[in-house]
């Protein structure tokens, strides 16, 4: 009877990859990166197990939606006092705080425990073509990966 492969700590190997959003679909960029965050790209993947690799999205201001979303989608938070809901279109989130929009997407892909929020650190969105992770050496994230 063989064994189930299970991959250790020492096994685990994340690299960085770079992605660009300018003219990229919202949804589809961000299940690609979900995927890659999760690890499903690599033959080792493991469910449970946070194999994927660093991730590196610029141009985040650049990214496009299709329809009315721009004008009906709304982003909302509370603030726990009473009357403290706050709401704020995809418009108005891509021009103030365009690296919230990737993000919020991005987490709606992941699962919802201590595993997300592991992987969601990997994340790293820059709202223009400049970031801090050139030390790395990030790959471009190819589109079928």
């Amino acid at each position: 009877m063989d064994k189930t492969y299970y991959p250790r700590a020492a096994d685990l190997q994340h690299d960085w990859l770079v992605a660009d959003a300018s003219g990229q679909t919202l949804g589809r960029l961000a299940a690609r990166v979900a995927r890659v965050l999760l690890g499903k790209h690599k033959p080792n993947f493991t469910p449970g197990v946070g194999n994927g690799d660093y991730v590196v999205v610029i141009n985040a201001e650049k990214v496009i939606v299709t329809g009315k979303k721009l004008d009906e989608k709304m982003y909302y938070r509370h603030s726990l006092y009473p009357g403290g809901l706050r709401s704020i279109s995809l418009r108005d989130q891509l021009a103030r705080h365009p690296e919230r929009v990737i993000t919020a997407a991005v987490w709606g892909m992941l699962p919802k425990n201590k595993l997300g929020r592991e992987l969601i650190k990997r994340l790293k969105v820059y709202a223009g073509p400049e970031h801090p992770h050139q030390a790395q050496q990030p790959e471009a994230l190819m589109a079928d990966s």
